[in-house]
């Protein structure tokens, strides 16, 4: 009769073939890209015109200390349709992941940061992308940016 860690342990290695590490980086690209696209498009019109609202959001609620509003409204709005389309892709997935890192410390430390549990889950998704790469199933290795024993 098993016992109870050898029936854990299988399970673990079943679960360890039916989830390879490519699908896993998948599912994280696209689930963070999907987070970040949608923010992007509530700040246009069309393809990429940026709204009065967002221009005045960036005017108040998100006011940086370190940059004027509308440079601001441009680079996230710009980084949050450029960056995800690029995880979706594998192309560039470890810049890409770091630069949508910095854009969510940058909103914890200075626009949201009683929202530290979001971000976190946010940081959770970027930090395999930038430390593993996007795994075999990805634009940067079909190109040679990634190899196998790096991503």
């Amino acid at each position: 009769m098993p016992t109870f860690v050898t029936l854990y342990a299988r399970a673990g290695d079943l679960a360890a073939r039916l989830l390879p590490p490519s699908l896993l980086l998948l599912v994280a690209r696209l689930g963070i890209a999907a987070i970040f696209f949608l923010s992007g498009r509530t700040k246009v019109e069309g393809w990429l015109t940026i709204t009065d609202a967002t221009y005045e959001l960036f005017h108040t609620d998100y006011a940086l200390p370190f940059a004027p509003p509308v440079l601001a409204a441009h680079l996230a709005t710009f980084s949050e349709h450029l960056f995800p389309v690029l995880l979706v892709l594998g192309l560039f997935t470890r810049p890409a992941a770091l630069a949508l890192l910095g854009m969510t410390t940058v909103i914890e430390l200075f626009v949201y940061p009683d929202a530290w549990p979001t971000h976190l889950s946010w940081a959770g998704l970027l930090l395999p992308l930038v430390a593993a790469g996007p795994g075999a199933w990805s634009l940067d290795r079909l190109l040679g940016l990634e190899t196998a024993a790096r991503g």
